[in-house]
């Protein structure tokens, strides 16, 4: 099989592997890069959980082509806090109780963080909308939308 170089921005950091032909990101993320953080869920786009921002835009990793990403930008939640210091969505997660067992909290948290960059101000309907993609099994969702909506707050100094 053929490897293909491919360069890009993974979390501030400039990124060069050589991927095989027809790879999928979330793959090239976790073996290649060494980011665990995205999960691997369901591999058909149907759970979210490796929702990754590609600049700026959430996309399943598990249904992106690796050689796509040539010079674009990826964010994901192990780039997420600014060092020790957790981002509010992290912080207003653990506070909300809206990571339960954990496995779809990558996902969500990534789509929220798209929704707050474009909407800093979202109603709760916005964030259900944003995180829509993304199953969770064991919140049943409100205490993620609340996290949001605390993060929110916080991020424009209304907490």
């Amino acid at each position: 099989m053929a490897k293909t170089p491919v360069r890009f921005t993974l979390n501030d950091a400039e990124t060069a592997l050589f991927v095989d032909e027809g790879a999928n990101l979330i793959d090239v993320l976790r073996r290649g890069a060494g980011d665990l953080s995205p999960k691997q869920g369901c591999a058909q786009g149907t759970c979210g959980a490796c929702t990754v921002l590609i600049d700026g835009q959430p996309h399943l990793a598990c249904l992106t082509l690796a050689e796509t990403v040539e010079g674009r930008r990826i964010n994901t939640t192990g780039g997420l806090a600014g060092g020790p210091q957790l981002h509010p969505l992290q912080t207003a997660f653990m506070e909300e109780f809206a990571a339960q067992c954990g496995f779809c909290t990558s996902g969500m948290l990534m789509a929220a963080k798209a929704l707050l960059d474009r909407q800093p101000s979202p109603s709760r309907d916005e964030v259900a909308e944003a995180i829509s993609g993304n199953l969770c099994r064991c919140t049943g969702y409100e205490p993620i939308i609340d996290a949001v909506m605390r993060a929110s707050q916080r991020m424009r100094g209304a907490a």
